[in-house]
């Protein structure tokens, strides 16, 4: 179902959140592009309906069920992907929940919470992955971010915007130490505060900004692209409206 000059026919995709908003933006761009997708999401008739899409459109594609932040599920996950495939050649880690209670009002348990699926997830799903992409002899992960994450700020949301600024370091941190593995590892970061809606614990931003040519489903099949193979440890900021680093 290619719809674009980038080819990744052949490359086996894993992308978490697919269910909705960047997460399907990406999984359906990189569909377009080629690749075979493991739709996985919470929810998994979300990821069913993703996974429906991209079959109807001639892919190829499997939906799958699983919570980042339970590290079985993970690696379940990982495995269903191989045995789905036969291989993982791209990660996306585009799953995600946002509270938006700021510092003074903010409970135990959505703090952790945020922190399990935003940050602790994203690091089950990288170290897994990235263990058996170095055993197939290298891969591309990418992982998802604000803009804000990078050193600004949002009206409220503390525990949402800590855990993604761990997303950033553990970004630039695992494309130094898996290198040598032939993995690369970038980050898109999208524009928060601009017009769009975050629902708590639905893994997902509105997508319509990120189907628009140049969004970030665009961006996330050139950095899985030849054309990126000499890029990693870099984030790659998507604007939406304004854009976020104008401030």
């Amino acid at each position: 179902m290619s719809d674009t000059a980038i080819d990744l026919a052949g490359q086996n995709a894993l992308v978490t959140g697919a269910g909705a908003g960047h997460g399907r933006a990406i999984a359906l761009a990189l569909a377009g592009s080629g690749a075979s997708l493991a739709v996985s999401d919470i929810n998994i008739e979300r990821a069913e309906a993703v996974a429906e899409r991209i079959e109807a459109g001639g892919g190829r594609a499997v939906a799958l069920h699983a919570d980042v932040s339970n590290r079985f599920q993970t690696a379940n996950m990982i495995e269903r992907t191989r045995d789905a495939f036969g291989g993982i050649d791209i990660m996306v880690n585009g799953a995600e929940i946002f509270h938006p209670e700021p510092l003074l009002s903010i409970d135990e348990w959505n703090w952790r919470r945020q922190l399990e699926v935003n940050i602790t997830g994203a690091f089950f799903c990288l170290q897994l992955v990235a263990r058996v992409m170095a055993d197939e002899g290298g891969g591309t992960i990418i992982n998802v971010m604000p803009a804000e994450a990078l050193g600004s700020t949002i009206a409220s949301g503390i525990g949402y915007l800590t855990g993604k600024a761990g997303v950033f370091a553990l970004t630039r941190q695992a494309a130094r130490e898996l290198a040598s593995s032939g993995i690369r590892v970038n980050a898109i970061a999208f524009g928060l505060e601009e017009d769009w809606s975050l629902p708590a614990e639905s893994g997902s931003l509105a997508v319509e900004l990120y189907d628009e040519p140049g969004g970030i489903g665009s961006a996330a099949q050139f950095l899985c692209s030849e054309a990126a193979r000499s890029i990693s440890g870099q984030v790659l900021v998507v604007r939406g409206r304004q854009g976020a680093l104008d401030r």
